[in-house]
């Protein structure tokens, strides 16, 4: 059988019964409140064409779909896409604007669940890749379509990883498409603050040249984090530290250090400067401390390349006196 869209949605078809996503029109029953279930496929007929597929009753929703990256591609898409294009069962965009907002929030609460994934648009021509990010205003219009997912060569598909990711991305369909009423955090990292000490998967440097490391952000967050994982190792020990620590609370704390019952959680940012590091990283880590359920730390670190200045050394001691905040700013650089 040849590797085209049409059989490639056939087999995702087959072998959705065994993931969560396989229930997807039941759940679009549901949230719909649906007389009765639209079918039991992901994708129909009605909806799967030669270059693309989305699941059937997408059109008006954050549609679950899959497709050639770009034309006559080597590779296939997978993930959620807003499509902006009109046709006669969207004659307006208006149905979808306020789905956005929803898209906007939820990914701004669960970056870190997708980090793996890169957004990307077409206005017309393709964007280049981005790292997963709310979508912004000037995209929200006629004929511009906006994914956010992964990518296969399209002669080695892995059929269970488009759908365990199909699966990551339900929780932000169910919050979207509920309009806003299921809980707005993944379910799988919402399970309490368990240490376990550990250092996560990440991009491999080696091949990364210069210009990428300098301007990929998550490529330089990561090696931040892997440098001061190692420093931190050194100091602590292997089973005090750990990467990518989830918070309990839906979130996931860059490093963790561990110190019998008292925890030290440091937030990596990759601006320019301490001020602007301190800026983006703060209210995060007030989060991942006190929101209802959250581990508190007996210390928070903000992380940075740039050195602290006098003004950012007197906000720092000021958070402290003040609001009696540990919180503390360090210095990491790479070679």
């Amino acid at each position: 059988m040849a590797l085209d869209i049409p059989s490639i949605a056939k087999k995702l078809d087959e072998m959705a019964p065994n993931y969560s996503i396989g229930d997807l029109q039941s759940i679009r029953a549901d949230l719909k409140r649906l007389k009765r279930r639209p079918g039991s496929r992901i994708f129909t007929d009605q909806t799967t064409f030669d270059d693309w597929a989305f699941h059937h009753g997408g059109r008006k929703e954050l549609q679950f779909n899959i497709g050639y990256v770009d034309d006559h591609s080597n590779s296939i898409r997978h993930g959620v896409a807003f499509s902006f294009e009109l046709s006669l069962t969207l004659p307006s965009i208006d149905t979808l604007i306020p789905k956005v907002k929803l898209f906007n929030d939820y990914i701004s609460l669960n970056v870190d669940e997708f980090k793996d994934m890169r957004l990307w648009y077409y206005n017309p021509a393709r964007s280049v890749d981005l790292p997963p990010m709310a979508i912004p205003s000037d995209l929200i219009k006629e004929g511009v379509f906006v994914f956010l997912g992964n990518r296969q060569p399209i002669g080695r598909i892995h059929y269970a990883k488009i759908l365990e990711d199909f699966d990551r991305l339900l929780p932000l369909y169910r919050y979207v498409e509920s309009g806003g009423k299921t809980v707005p955090v993944s379910a799988s990292q919402n399970a309490g603050f368990v240490f376990k000490a550990g250092r996560s998967k990440k991009a491999t440097f080696a091949r990364a040249n210069l210009s990428e490391r300098e301007l990929d952000i998550d490529l330089r967050h990561n090696l931040i984090q892997d440098t001061l994982y190692e420093k931190l190792v050194s100091t602590y020990g292997v089973h005090n530290v750990r990467t990518e620590q989830p918070s309990g609370v839906g979130t996931l704390i860059d490093i963790v250090v561990k110190f019998e019952d008292d925890f030290w959680f440091y937030e990596i940012k990759t601006a320019l400067t301490a001020r602007a590091c301190l800026r983006q990283a703060i209210g995060q880590l007030l989060e991942y401390g006190f929101w209802p359920g959250s581990q508190e730390p007996n210390r928070f670190i903000v992380v940075g390349e740039s050195p602290l200045d006098k003004d950012a050394q007197i906000y720092l001691a000021r958070l402290r006196e003040k609001f009696h905040l540990k919180i503390d700013y360090e210095v990491v650089r790479l070679k």
